[in-house]
Formats: structure tokens, sequence, C-alpha cells
């Protein structure tokens, strides 16, 4: 069986935030589980940038649960620091949309990679086995084979 390619894309977009107290632990760090909601930040970021945000998808009656995540933290983030995530967009032939994370610090030193793969689904649920058409007319927009 032959795999299905996938490749990053020029397609990024990066978003600042500041580390808020109410994100990090009793040790002035930021708790594990909030570097999936900094993925987000700059999941909305790219959106919002390429025209692809949720309300976008939405209002062609669809909606992309996240179905994978992955994270690997490299260093830590503390309270009041200026991070920097970037989301790419990588490109895949499948009925989904993968983007890969890179958050670094004001250093521009990496503290936190990963993943996220969401699928497509319908307003009533049902999993779209094929590229949604508007889908495949903003891939067509931004150029990606």
């Amino acid at each position: 069986m032959k795999k299905k390619q996938v490749a990053a894309t020029k397609l990024k977009a990066t978003h600042q935030i500041r580390v808020r107290f109410n994100e990090t632990d009793p040790l002035g760090i930021v708790w594990h589980g909030n570097y999936i909601k900094y993925f987000e930040d700059g999941r909305e970021a790219f959106g919002r940038k390429f025209g692809i945000s949720y309300l976008d998808v939405h209002k062609h009656g669809f909606a992309t649960p996240i179905v994978k995540s992955s994270c690997e933290h490299k260093l830590p983030l503390k309270y009041g620091e200026l991070a920097n995530i970037e989301a790419t967009y990588i490109n895949s032939p499948a009925a989904k949309m993968i983007f890969s994370y890179s958050i670094t610090n004001e250093a521009g030193n990496i503290v936190c990679i990963g993943e996220t793969v969401q699928v497509f689904v319908d307003d009533n649920g049902i999993l779209s086995l094929t590229n949604p058409s508007f889908f495949e007319e903003w891939k067509q927009q931004m150029d990606i084979d």
C-alpha cells in the first residue's frame, strides 16, 4: 500500500503571548497542559491570517475536531516571559488539517514543538472522508497541491 504524501508548506503564522500567572504551576513555570492551548492560539492566528478560521469552516457547515496531538517539551517557559508560537500548515491529500508548532522563548530558543491533526465533520457530526469543496478551493487559492 502506498503511503500518502504529507509536506510542510510555506504557510505559517506567528502569534506572541506573554505567560500569565494562571498558566504556571507553584514553581512559576508553565504547566505542561497549557502548551496545547498555546498551539490553539497559533492555529487561530493562522486561521485569521489565511482565511480558514474556525468561524470560516463553520460557515461552510463543518467543524474540525482534533483527533491527534503531540507535544515535546524542550525548555520551560516562566511567568511573565514572552513566547512566539509558530503554526505551520502541513499539506496532506487526506481529508484533514495538520499543523506543526514551534514555541520559542524571548531568547529565540525552542521550548516546545508539536503537531495536531484535525478532521472534518459536518453539522450532524458525520466524518467527511473526502476534502470538503470549500477546503479544496482554499488549498487552490493558497497554491497548495
